[in-house]
């Protein structure tokens, strides 16, 4: 169970992602983002080792108001190879130096989020230990288990970021999101499974969408 602690971070996070979103081949909106955090939860790493949350942020700085869905990794040491995916490092009043990945590009949160979507894995409340979020839902229709490997290719474009499993399925991550007013989990053609979630607009309603699908 990971421990949620309150204490302090320097910088905050997002001030880490104000710097870094704009690099993102994904990002929607101004060069200097005006962010809000609105939304996310968390998943547990079995082994107590790395810190995973999806943080939900709005984007104000353009014409119209964007939710960018954000998967971070928070590791005690940098992880090898990951350069390309290193979104800052921070000082954690508790845990000291803290370095922080764009989780989908992590190994462990990419074998975490397979897990969520098979039903293998729970998502837990963003601010509180161990307090599962009802409000994320994951569905799985595919034939046998899937798991993420040393081999699992991860890829941003314009669209979002995919994981493409070894033979096997690819997990499409929405990273600008779009609220589904009639129906949260309509799923495209060929998709075999899913997580969608809520998060508050900037008006303080609530709203869903997909976060992430899974293609055969």
């Amino acid at each position: 169970m990971a421990v949620i602690h309150r204490t302090t971070l320097r910088p905050t996070k997002l001030e880490l992602l104000t710097s870094w979103l704009p690099t993102r081949p994904w990002y929607r909106g101004a060069p200097v983002p005006e962010l809000a955090k609105s939304g996310g939860f968390r998943i547990d790493d079995p082994r107590g080792e790395v810190g995973i949350e999806f943080m939900v942020v709005t984007d104000t700085s353009g014409p119209h108001p964007t939710a960018h869905l954000v998967p971070l990794a928070y590791r005690g040491a940098p992880l090898d190879g990951a350069e390309h995916a290193l979104v800052g490092t921070m000082e954690h009043g508790v845990l000291g130096r803290r370095w922080a990945y764009d989780g989908a590009h992590d190994p462990v949160v990419a074998a975490q989020l397979l897990a969520l979507v098979e039903g293998r894995a729970q998502a837990q409340d963003q601010n509180t230990s161990d307090v599962p979020d009802r409000d994320v839902i994951s569905s799985y229709t595919g034939e046998g288990p899937i798991s993420a490997t040393a081999g699992t290719v991860t890829a941003d474009d314009e669209e979002g970021t995919a994981l493409a499993v070894p033979d096997g399925p690819v997990l499409r991550l929405h990273r600008a999101l779009h609220p589904a007013q009639d129906a949260p989990t309509a799923l495209p053609q060929g998709a075999i499974g899913h997580i969608s979630g809520a998060w508050s607009l900037p008006d303080g309603t609530r709203t869903r969408g997909l976060f992430a699908v899974l293609h055969a």
